[in-house]
């Protein structure tokens, strides 16, 4: 328990700020947990109201409402958000603090430095990781985004923005849309199960094999399956009507997959829908991110888009589903300090991308060109405990 008596720990959640981004990090609920098991949640006015809750909610759950980011970020041992900070918050972020969000640090080196630099425990959403290979933590906005790409790509396809002017699913006597899908995981998956129902002609391209055969099983011949290879890819490309990028390396950047060659060699006004964005991209000609105000480029004629925070658009439930996904790794660290935290729990550990200046996730530190260190030879330097940090 720290100095400051019954007090355990102070948890500061600030309001996102990225454009298109109405999720928030914490429900009321989460809030009355952690306040509940002695700990503080101090939260930014109006943090919650993006998903439909109001300040008043976290009121009666326990919680503090903070005016300013600033108050937020000053008392805070620890930061809860939903996307990385950004640009503008690099200064509110203080030195040891523990900051636990999707970071995407392969596809913002500047962040890494800053991390580095405030010696942050940086714990990435997106790397904790189960024994399995599962992402707990990934999967419940991988499920949403897989969904809504092919929302997006299906309203990208109409003549008025663009598109080739094809419903997705067709009518009688028409032909559907061709959709193919770069990546097998639950973003290509859950892509596959909403292309398909809405009757689009489906292509899932994977590199493993096991994953086609889950993946013949689950839909039952009515998705086609490739095995990932240049040739594959470049040939449904030029098929495709609507191509979802969906491609992962936990930790790392995005692989090139989809070439600008292989752009050029698609139909004019194609749709592009790059869901690998965050991660830097897996199409080479998506080279900038966009946004739900503004979805699209078009690059050699084809449609890009490249939303990094596709489940912002539909925020009470990416709310409660991320949400509920992190608190249980939030009141562990609460509860038992943080080093205490990350002996105790090794999916956890997985997730720490920095840690006392140093980056401690292998895929992270090649993609920003930083050294790696392993967490384990720093974890021995001295426990990291609450009651240390500058309040």
């Amino acid at each position: 328990m720290s100095e400051r008596g019954w007090l355990k720990v102070i948890i500061g959640v600030p309001k996102e700020i990225k454009e298109g981004e109405h999720r928030v990090a914490m429900t009321p609920a989460g809030a009355a947990q952690l306040a509940g098991a002695g700990h503080r949640v101090v939260i930014e006015r109006g943090a919650g109201e993006g998903s439909g809750f109001a300040d008043v909610e976290y009121e009666r759950a326990g919680a503090v409402i903070a005016p300013r980011a600033e108050d937020v970020w000053s008392a805070a041992d620890m930061i809860v958000k939903v996307k990385e900070p950004l640009e503008g918050e690099y200064p509110l972020i203080r030195e040891n603090q523990i900051l636990f969000c999707f970071l995407h640090l392969a596809a913002s080196p500047e962040l890494a430095s800053v991390l580095r630099e405030k010696k942050v425990t940086g714990i990435a959403c997106e790397t904790v990781q189960l024994a399995d290979g599962s992402l707990p933590l990934l999967a419940p906005m991988s499920e949403v985004a897989g969904r809504l790409a092919v929302q997006l790509g299906a309203r990208l396809l109409e003549k008025t923005y663009g598109g080739r002017g094809i419903l997705l699913g067709g009518v009688p006597g028409v032909p559907p849309a061709e959709v193919v899908i770069v990546g097998g995981g639950i973003v290509g998956t859950q892509a596959a199960k909403m292309a398909a129902g809405l009757g689009a002609g489906v292509v899932v391209i994977e590199k493993s094999a096991e994953r086609l055969r889950r993946l013949d099983d689950l839909f039952g011949g009515r998705v086609r399956t490739l095995l990932s290879s240049p040739q594959h890819i470049r040939e449904a490309a030029r098929n495709a009507d609507l191509l979802i990028g969906a491609v992962l390396v936990p930790g790392a950047r995005a692989p090139r997959l989809v070439t600008e060659e292989t752009v050029r060699e698609m139909k004019k006004g194609a749709v592009i829908v790059d869901v690998a964005v965050d991660q830097g991209g897996c199409v080479e000609t998506v080279d900038r991110t966009t946004s739900y105000g503004d979805p699209a480029y078009v690059r050699h004629g084809v449609v890009h888009a490249a939303v990094p925070n596709l489940p912002g658009a539909v925020p009470r439930t990416s709310t409660l589903a991320f949400a509920g996904a992190t608190l249980p790794y939030i009141l562990e660290i609460a509860d038992k300090e943080l080093e205490n935290a990350l002996a105790a729990n090794e999916p956890l550990r997985r997730g720490v991308n920095t840690f006392r200046g140093s980056v401690t996730h292998a895929a992270a530190a090649e993609a920003v060109g930083a050294p790696y260190t392993p967490l384990g030879a720093l974890l021995d330097g001295g426990p990291v405990r609450f009651e240390n940090l500058k309040m």
